[in-house]
Formats: C-alpha cells, structure tokens, sequence
C-alpha cells in the first residue's frame, strides 16, 4: 500500500447507480439556495440584517454525499467548503500552495465532520445543517460555547466533530450519529460531545461580509472568535510552513488542509481554484471479483468494479467494495473487453469473472461495514490504472488493509470513548 502524493477529484462519470456504501458521492451541485432562503425566512437570530449572509451560507455548496452504510443520520459530511481535490503528485501542501507563485495564501486543517452553519443573534444560537436541519436542541455544548462570544448578531460557517480526550477525531459515523440524535447510548453514557471549528464569517454585526476578500473574513473572525473556536491556520507565502500544517493535521488524524485564496469573496458552489483540498493518498491493488453494467452514457459499458483484497490464510479474495470512479471512456471500453474475456456468469446486472485482473485503487480511509464478508468497506475508492504486471497472487491482502486500523470508523455497537473531563 502506498501513501504518496495527494489526492484530486477524479471527475469519474457519476451515471452508475453505485451502492452508498462504497462512499460514492453525491454530485456537489445541489441548490444552496434551499437552506439560504428557509435560514433567512426563519425566525430567530438569523432573520434581519444576517439574511445576504444566510441566503448563500453553509448550504452554498448543498449536501456532500457521506459514505454512510450504518445509516448514522444521513449528515452532512463537512469539506471546509468544497474546494477542489489536487493529486497531481505534489508534495503535499506544499505544492499546492507553490501555485500562488509566492503570494501568500492561508492554510488550514480539513477535518471530517459536519459542516454547520451558527447563526447568533442577541445571545440566542442556532445552529443547522447544510441541508437546513436545525440541530440546535442535539447540541448544548455548542450552542454554550458559541453563546459567550462578543457578538450582537454573527452567521458562522465552521465544522463540527467528535474528539478523543488525546485530540485525535473520532471515525466520521460517531460524528454523524451524534448530530442526529441527543439520547443516550444504550449502555447510559451520555453522548459524545461535539467541538465546534469555526472557519469562516458571512455576517457580522450588521456587516455583511459575503462580497469581503477572504483576508478581511479571516480578520473579522479573529476579532470575534477565540483561537480555541477557530480553524487551524497558518497565513504564508513558505511552501515548507505550509507543509508543516499539512503534516501536523495528518499526523493528528485529520484528513488535510485546505488552501486558500486571500482575495476571493465567499461564493457559492465549488470554489474551483480558490480553495483547494490536499490529501494523503493510500492506494492498494486489488482484484476485480465482478463487474456492473453501467448507466446513462455509460450503458452498454462494464463499469461498477467490485474489488477484493486477497486473503493469505483462508484463500480466495475478501470484498471491500464497489467503484465506478476514475474510469476514462478509453479506459471503460478496455476494461469492457477484458473482463468479459474472463467472464464466469452473469445476468442482466452483473458479470462476475475469474480473479484475475489487478487494479490499482486509491481510497481515503477505510470503516466498519456489515455489508462485506471480511467487516471492512474502503471510503471513497476510485481507479488509478490496472497493473497488467501484477498476477492476482501479487495482490494486497485483507490484512495488508486492516493495517490502516486507525482509520476505521468504529461500529454502531462499540460505545465511544467517554468524554474529556
């Protein structure tokens, strides 16, 4: 398993009707406008001079599609505002931030939480979704952290996630379970508690700041928010200090950091150049175990690749998941011709094949899914290339995946680690 380089979204057609919980994502383009004019229409702190601010706020970029097999809530997965993926083989942020030329841009930890849009108003917080759920009453501690801030009326954009005592986050379900529910779990603890990352600042105190460079939202969120409440960041034109931030949110098991732009106003939509998400990548080569037909302009195409890691001790591969990602049309017809060459069976929906073709899959973590025969599901896979040098006895093994065990989201059963005293 490699984990060099960083990670750009593949563009890879979204046609295929791929299964959910392989973590394919929904498109990003769901209308924002939704969650802005029903936050701007509702009562409370978000009704007067936050309306410009709420109308193109949280729900900007509408929901990002979570990988959620356990049905943990159906939340809203938080990217820190969508920008674009790079995995261009840069090293890290470092090369990212190397595309300003020089110019300073501002570097901050990607977590994997839930996005939230905090409306305050005269004391009262409130506090949604970007598909405008209000989770207020889910999340007293929220709300108490962000109701002592010296504010009259704020919209803030920020990131909500569940933390060991050591800092380190929880797997992303428990997050997600707790922001749909404020029960107790079934042994009587009291549920994990959310900590609140504030990154951005669409209205203050009757400013709204939407159309403001993002150097002076960064600068009004300082006055108003402690660093204790803030996003992780650094402001720099030094590749290396930007690198040094990439390696501190890995190293403390977060996704990466976000680069951005300090002259772009708050848009809604992807951010296309102006924020841009780096990664880690880890990759491994798995075999195809079968194969879906594809959908839409992919009709009449072998697609949705079901992969299996090989298993030393038991023989046979152990599936791990689905993906119809990164597949180009030239690669689509290859594969089309290959796979059916060393077809078993198959019906109108699946062709399954000897295990034998190898291909390398890049993939962002790993969780726990009862849906596999071996436990385990990788997060977002996607095709990097097949590996026609590689026999399927040369494959990763299951326990070559398992080593990624810090990465894996913890079951709906284990109860969670008891909150910081």
């Amino acid at each position: 398993m490699n984990a060099d380089g960083v990670d750009r979204a593949d563009g890879g057609d979204r046609a295929d009707g791929a299964d959910r919980a392989e973590g394919a994502d929904q498109a990003d383009g769901a209308d924002g406008a939704k969650e802005a004019k029903a936050a701007a229409d509702a009562d409370g702190p978000d009704g007067t001079e936050g309306t410009k601010a709420a109308k193109a706020g949280d729900g900007a970029e509408g929901p990002k599609g979570a990988d959620d097999p356990e049905g943990a809530g159906g939340a809203d997965r938080a990217d820190n505002g969508d920008g674009a993926d790079r995995a261009d083989g840069a090293d890290g942020a470092e090369g990212a931030e190397g595309e300003g030329g020089g110019k300073a841009v501002a570097v901050e930890w990607k977590l994997d939480g839930i996005r939230a849009q905090i409306h305050v108003r005269d004391g009262e917080v409130r506090v949604f979704t970007r598909t405008l759920d209000e989770i207020t009453s889910r999340l007293p501690e929220v709300v108490e952290a962000v109701r002592g801030l010296p504010v009259r009326e704020a919209v803030f954009d920020g990131e909500l996630i569940a933390l060991r005592p050591d800092g380190s986050p929880h797997p992303f379900q428990v997050t997600a379970a707790r922001t749909a529910t404020r029960t107790r779990a079934r042994d009587g603890a009291e549920p994990v508690p959310l900590s609140a990352f504030l990154f951005d600042v669409l209205h203050l105190d009757g400013d709204d700041l939407l159309d403001a460079p993002g150097a002076e939202r960064d600068a009004a969120l300082a006055r108003a928010v402690p660093e204790r409440l803030r996003m992780p960041r650094v402001v720099t034109a030094d590749p290396a200090e930007a690198k040094a931030l990439f390696d501190d949110a890995v190293a403390r098991g977060h996704e990466g950091v976000l680069v951005k732009s300090l002259d772009t106003p708050y848009t809604a939509g992807r951010r296309g150049a102006g924020w841009i998400k780096v990664k880690p990548r880890h990759t491994l080569d798995l075999v195809v175990l079968a194969v879906e037909w594809g959908h839409g302009r992919r009709r009449g195409l072998l697609s949705n690749l079901h992969l299996g890691a090989r298993d030393p001790e038991g023989g046979g591969f152990v599936m791990l998941g689905k993906t119809f990602k990164g597949l180009t049309d030239k690669l689509l017809a290859w594969q089309t011709e290959a796979l059916r060459a060393i077809a078993v069976s198959e019906d109108d929906w699946t062709v399954r094949v000897r295990p034998e073709l190898v291909v390398e899959i890049a993939f962002d973590g790993v969780q726990r899914s009862p849906r596999y025969p071996g436990g385990i599901a990788l997060r977002f896979a996607r095709v990097l290339r097949y590996r026609p040098d590689k026999s399927a006895s040369e494959a990763d093994t299951i326990d070559t995946v398992r080593a990624v065990a810090p990465l894996l989201d913890a079951p709906p059963d284990d109860p969670p680690d008891p909150p910081p005293t």
